[in-house]
This record gives structure tokens, sequence and C-alpha cells, in this order.
């Protein structure tokens, strides 16, 4: 569970915007959002590879 303390006289925007940082930074809700649905492990490997050939052929673009 994150914890935000709002010191005294602080905005409640930038309290929100510290709250959101934080959890971006900790990638809780990448987690919550995988947990909600169960994936194989063949079938995250194969996005894994898929993700990796069409990272390999921008470069490749890039070069070129």
């Amino acid at each position: 569970m994150l914890i935000i303390k709002v010191q005294d006289g602080e905005n409640i925007d930038r309290a929100l915007k510290r709250y959101k940082q934080k959890t971006r930074r900790t990638k809780l809700i990448n987690k919550l959002r995988d947990q909600k649905q169960f994936i194989k492990k063949s079938v995250k490997n194969r996005r894994k590879i898929g993700k990796a050939i069409y990272v390999q052929n921008l470069r490749v673009q890039e070069e070129n």
C-alpha cells in the first residue's frame, strides 16, 4: 500500500501528482492488471519474442 504524507498547507493537486508518480515508479497498476486474468507461460513467451522481433525490425529500419 502506498502512503503519501500531505504536509501542512500543501495543495491537494500536488499530493495527487506525487501519488501518481509513485504508482508509476512501483508499477503497481500494471501488476494489478496482469493479475486480472491468467496468461499461460507459452503465450507470455510468444508475446515477448514477438515484441523483440518488432523492436529489432525498427532498429534495422532506423539504420537504413
